[in-house]
């Protein structure tokens, strides 16, 4: 029983709880650990990235502009911003059967070595109506610039993007030093990826018969 009690009071000093308050008043409880890695840590891009979706801008008239609509976070960590888009209408997507209306990811610029993986994810589940939103703290100690100039290098080959004035981000949540981007397949990159597909198909065609 001792050791049980002194277990919780070891996670109880580890962990907090982060709140995230939604502009209807309702509450985001977050579970924070010290310990265990990024994914345990609810990252400030996190937040700011939760708070664009509620603003006016993003939202629209009527219908949230995620209701009904499929999104996938990427590199969720402790999830604060899939849980803000499931409470504001979005569906999850499971077993990726089409591509995502949008795919969500809060600072995934971080490690080196998962650049390219993350470039290649996006374009084997990305289409041509997706919208990814990148949010992304700038950091400039170490080897972090480098890292953010290869991600664009790397980005500008197969999508188009776009930096949302900071004036568009929530009124609170906000800081010079953390971007939101729209991504987009570029059209050549998507045309090029129809020709693939029916060039396989047709050669698969023609050893079929």
């Amino acid at each position: 029983m001792a050791a049980n009690t002194e277990s919780w009071e070891e996670d109880t000093l580890r962990s907090f709880v982060r709140t995230l308050e939604k502009r209807d008043g309702t509450v985001l409880r977050l579970q924070q650990y010290g310990s265990g890695g990024v994914g345990c840590v609810v990252w400030d891009a996190a937040i700011v990235l939760s708070k664009y979706l509620e603003t006016p801008g993003f939202s629209g008239d009527g219908d949230h502009a995620l209701s009904q609509r499929s999104v996938l976070e990427l590199g969720s960590g402790t999830g604060a911003v899939g849980l803000m888009a499931a409470t504001l209408g979005g569906g999850e997507t499971e077993d990726f059967p089409s591509p995502p209306d949008y795919i969500l990811m809060a600072d995934c610029i971080y490690y080196e070595e998962s650049l390219e993986p993350l470039l290649k994810t996006l374009k084997d589940l990305s289409g041509s109506e997706t919208c990814i939103i990148c949010c992304y703290e700038q950091r400039t100690m170490g080897k972090n610039p480098e890292i953010e100039k290869k991600y664009f290098e790397l980005l500008q080959l197969d999508f188009d993007f776009e930096k949302i004035p900071l004036e568009k981000h929530d009124e609170e949540y906000r800081s010079e030093d953390i971007h939101i981007l729209y991504i987009r397949k570029k059209k050549s990159f998507l045309l090029f990826s129809f020709r693939n597909f029916h060039h396989e198909a047709f050669s698969r065609l023609i050893q079929a018969l």
